[in-house]
């Protein structure tokens, strides 16, 4: 029988060797470990993150510009963000369910003529006053509806669809301005850009209302919740018994209403309709909703972080404005935002999104 050496007796003594199974065991558990210590990262990431870079922005800010702590600046702040606030929380609710809604500046475009030309104007004898409003939104839905059945009855995805539909918005909104800007006569309209509550103008107030109650629709309306179920697992949702199709129509016609919103309040602030009323914005919207904190894969996110990342954007462009820095940094300085917002919250899951779309 062959000896067996002290040292080595005592090392398999003190370091036995593990039962069958056991490394296997054992990597499940360190795999498990850093899936949970991913998703705890990414949780405080997507929560705190966005709120504590806008507390920094807003200290940076006072700091190198005495004029950002007044008051004044405040309801400019707010002013500002009110258009950006109505779209981004369309965006929010599509985001959440996985998809993407590139039609925010033909819908504009369409909905803020479709303002103008129902409101008292300047071209034609229409004055149905603010039922103006009511046409816009209603038009904003209809967008909505086509780009929800296009991505769930002809199974285009919601980027192509969307953005076809972001062309026809354009070229309705052109036939439809006809040469000459119709301005707005009616001042029930126009006093939401002018008359002033507290400071803040009305459309302040409508970005306030509107944020609130897309609040209380992700939370307590089986619509909002079905937003994050199918986001996190269409396949799952499906399975579930979920009508998977009706619901994302439903959400697609809610963030074109909302868009149709945002439309009558550019008119409202223009006062009058153009082509361009919503340059920018699409861009803007889905930058704002990143930063705060929703995941373009969807499932996670929601209104709360988008009104976070609305107030960066914001308080980011009226801040270099104060400071005195050009205009086209911010527009990069935006592009750069996005990547490092969608790395922050992404980073952690990356294992469980294995196909990058």
């Amino acid at each position: 029988m062959p000896q067996v050496s002290r040292p080595l007796a005592k090392r398999a003594v003190e370091n036995p060797a593990p039962p069958p199974g056991s490394d296997m065991q054992s990597r499940f558990v360190r795999s498990f470990a850093d899936r949970v210590r991913g998703l705890r990262l990414s949780g405080g990431i997507q929560s705190w993150g966005p709120t504590a870079a806008l507390l920094l922005l807003c200290v940076v800010f006072s700091i190198l510009s005495p004029r950002f702590r007044t008051i004044e600046n405040l309801q400019n702040v707010g002013d500002a963000a009110s258009i950006l606030m109505v779209v981004s929380v369309g965006l929010t609710f599509v985001l959440l369910m996985g998809a993407i809604d590139l039609s925010v500046e033909g819908v504009i475009a369409a909905t803020a003529l479709t303002t103008a030309l129902t409101a008292a104007n300047t071209r034609n004898e229409n004055d149905f006053g603010l039922f103006a409003v009511v046409f816009a939104i209603a038009a904003g839905a209809g967008f909505g509806l086509f780009n929800g059945l296009a991505n769930t009855r002809l199974r285009v995805p919601s980027f192509m669809a969307t953005l076809g539909m972001s062309s026809i918005g354009l070229g309705v909104a052109t036939v439809l301005y006809g040469g000459q800007s119709p301005a707005i006569m009616d001042m029930a309209i126009g006093s939401w850009a002018l008359d002033k509550w507290l400071g803040f103008s009305r459309l302040t107030f409508v970005a306030v209302a509107v944020a609130g109650a897309g609040y209380l629709i992700q939370r307590y309306t089986r619509l909002g919740r079905y937003a994050y179920v199918i986001g996190g697992g269409e396949d799952v949702a499906r399975l579930s018994g979920i009508k998977i199709d009706r619901y994302k129509v439903l959400l697609f016609m809610l963030a074109g209403g909302l868009f149709g919103l945002a439309g009558a309040m550019c008119a409202a602030r223009l006062e009058a309709g153009v082509v361009d009323a919503g340059a920018g914005m699409q861009f803007a919207g889905i930058t704002a909703v990143v930063i705060g904190g929703t995941l373009l894969s969807g499932g996670r996110g929601g209104v709360l972080h988008t009104i976070v990342g609305v107030l960066i954007l914001t308080v980011l462009q009226d801040g270099m404005v104060l400071v005195g820095v050009s205009p086209y940094v911010l527009t990069a300085l935006q592009a750069i935002l996005i990547v490092a917002a969608v790395v922050a919250t992404g980073w952690p899951l990356r294992r469980r999104m294995r196909v990058i779309k």
